[in-house]
């Protein structure tokens, strides 16, 4: 059996560090209790949103793209989510409401799944510089009670100009994934979730609350 590679904290960016230089804002979902899919909050109010620094060099190019070819800024709900605040979630009464969300194909990764626990993936949505949201078809974290007719896969048809404003997003995303020469997969199921491919971030051991410092951890220490 392969050993996994350790993410170490070093290899972590803080992206709240960066909103004063770069076009996106950080409105981090879970740490939220009027979040749409849970409805209470899951992270600690003051948690901040950290990723693999090989992925946060896509996103701050990306957002400066999209800002520079369309006048629009990034919204980054979440990043890294450690095994723990998945295992949170999993606990939710929405969650234990809508158990067929970990049936394939899944609208939530169960704990260590996926590339959130490694921080190698991101949620992005849009808006103006005045702070009016992009109509992307559905909201953030919109999760269909038919996973058959899913408004929030990529390959749904929606209007020409829904349409016209994820190609926005998608662009900018590629556009800085390759000039890094980094490969990036948009999630088909979710408009609004990048990630590294999982031959990238299948690699790498999922991380816990207990291997990061105190002021990285998502939940309430």
């Amino acid at each position: 059996m392969t050993t996994r590679k350790i993410i170490q904290p070093q290899d972590l960016i803080c992206m709240d560090d960066f909103v004063g230089t770069h076009q996106y804002r950080v409105d981090l979902a879970y740490a939220r209790n009027n979040n749409l899919l849970f409805g209470e909050r899951i992270y600690r109010e003051n948690a901040k949103l950290w990723l693999h620094e090989s992925l946060a060099n896509i996103v701050k190019n990306a957002a400066t793209y999209c800002f520079e070819n369309h006048n629009l800024r990034f919204i980054l709900y979440d990043g890294l989510r450690t095994t723990d605040a998945q295992k949170a979630m999993m606990k939710t009464q929405r969650a234990l409401d809508n158990p067929h969300w970990l049936e394939k194909p899944r609208l939530l990764s169960p704990p260590g799944a996926g590339g959130h626990p490694r921080a190698m993936a991101i949620d992005i949505g849009l808006e103006t510089l005045c702070g009016e949201l992009i109509n992307m078809g559905t909201a953030f974290d919109y999760l269909s009670e038919d996973p058959e007719k899913n408004p929030a896969h990529r390959d749904f048809s929606h209007s020409q100009g829904i349409m016209d404003n994820r190609k926005m997003l998608d662009n900018s995303m590629k556009q800085a994934a390759k000039s890094l020469n980094t490969p990036l997969h948009p999630l088909p199921e979710e408009w609004w979730d990048f990630r590294l491919p999982a031959d990238i971030y299948e690699q790498y051991a999922p991380l816990s609350e207990s291997e990061l410092p105190t002021h990285m951890q998502l939940l309430n220490v």
